[in-house]
């Protein structure tokens, strides 16, 4: 089931310097929410508040399965993943770099091996499973990455720019998984992009950072 969170007057300051301002919004469980606004606004620094990333000045945010609060713990935390712009890549084949978040949560040799195998699927990486990963394209390391926050299910996906300075055909792919998990509203997802036709084609609705606050009114 994926879930929903709720923000409240949230709030966040660097240095004297307000990033976000009084934020208020409800992200409903199942929809894709794609977050505009120029360089700087605060896009990334919302999702990783809301990914507990980082804690915010004031304000609060509080997350639902169905009517149910969830509490802030390690439960939680195993429910969502970000996924940001500069993936860190291990030094290992592409199977394993997969395969580490399954394996952390304790799922069986064959668990591990199916998940890793669909969500390389997905994103068309399976001819490179027995490659090192730090040797794939810049694209290829992206679509690596959509593959390992898939695979653990998350029933609350954030993407910080996921096809930022990549090429039409990885961004493509990447943009044909983020559609499937769509399709299967499986999870809530909030991404963040500077493309208006492509928040258009992926997004159930599009929210604007301006004047640092939420608003889905456009600029």
């Amino acid at each position: 089931m994926p879930i929903s969170l709720r923000i409240s007057g949230l709030s966040k300051v660097y240095n004297s310097s307000v990033v976000i301002d009084n934020c208020s919004y409800t992200f409903q469980a199942g929809s894709v929410y794609a977050v505009m606004g120029p360089n700087g606004c605060g896009k990334s620094t919302l999702l990783r508040i809301c990914s507990l990333l980082e804690s915010p000045t004031s304000g609060s945010i509080s997350y639902y399965a169905g009517d149910n609060e969830l509490a802030y713990d390690m439960r939680l935390r195993r429910m969502m993943t970000l996924l940001l712009p500069d993936i860190g890549i291990f030094n290992t084949t592409v199977l394993k770099n997969v395969e580490y978040g399954l394996k952390i949560r304790g799922l069986s040799r064959k668990s591990i091996y199916d998940a890793s195998c669909e969500a390389l699927e997905l994103v068309g990486l399976t001819h490179k499973m027995s490659q090192n990963a730090l040797l794939l394209s810049s694209g290829q390391k992206r679509r690596l990455g959509i593959a390992r926050a898939l695979v653990i299910k998350p029933r609350l996906l954030m993407l910080d720019e996921p096809t930022s300075a990549i090429d039409v055909e990885n961004t493509e792919i990447v943009e044909s998984a983020i559609l499937r998990i769509k399709q299967e509203r499986s999870s809530t997802i909030i991404l963040s992009t500077h493309e208006r036709t492509q928040a258009d084609r992926l997004a159930d609705k599009v929210v604007f950072v301006e004047n640092k606050r939420l608003s889905q009114d456009g600029f």
